[in-house]
């Protein structure tokens, strides 16, 4: 068996799940300049060195929790998932956010990382419930959630602003209950 990577806060089969880092800057701009394209209609990234700074900040709230999804075989930062609005006591609910660079997209990365990530909400955070509002466009997005247990909920017309748009959602979740082990 090979040794747990540095960091690694969840690992899977082929990938393994831990915070970002200063370190990690240079590696994930890279990855979102040649991911940019991919990515455009449904998310803008940390692109710049002072928003992956921010992103960095943002990571080390209590409320939320920021994941980088690496490959076992290289250590390759391949996606990653957020956890965000971290709310506890009888809420105990949290919103999802997640992105693939385009070089790992379609190769189940992001699937194993899901669950890795649905792992370390409910069994570590003492979550119950997470939610992902995605665009109705956006099949793949909605193809990874619904394969690891989500179910939609509904629909949010003019939702979030995404690249100066306000944006249609729609809402899937999945409860401690549900989860798919």
């Amino acid at each position: 068996m090979a040794a747990r990577p540095p960091g690694a806060l969840e690992v899977g089969r082929r990938v393994f799940l831990r915070a970002p880092t200063a370190r990690d800057r240079e590696a994930f701009l890279a990855l979102m300049r040649v991911s940019r394209t991919a990515l455009r209609p449904w998310i803008a990234p940390p692109a710049s060195r002072a928003a992956f700074t921010a992103h960095l900040r943002r990571a080390r709230r209590a409320t939320e929790r920021a994941f980088l999804v690496c490959r076992l075989e290289d250590r390759a930062i391949a996606g990653v998932i957020n956890v965000s609005q971290i709310f506890h006591g009888n809420f105990q609910s949290a919103y999802l956010g997640y992105y693939a660079g385009a070089p790992f997209m379609g190769q189940g990365y992001m699937s194993e990382g899901l669950r890795l990530v649905l792992r370390h909400a409910f069994d570590t955070l003492g979550l119950h419930r997470l939610e992902a509002n995605i665009q109705p466009r956006n099949r793949a997005s909605i193809r990874l959630v619904r394969r690891a247990g989500f179910r939609r909920e509904g629909f949010s017309p003019r939702y979030l602003k995404i690249l100066g748009r306000w944006r249609d959602h729609e809402r899937w979740a999945i409860t401690a209950e549900a989860r798919r082990r």
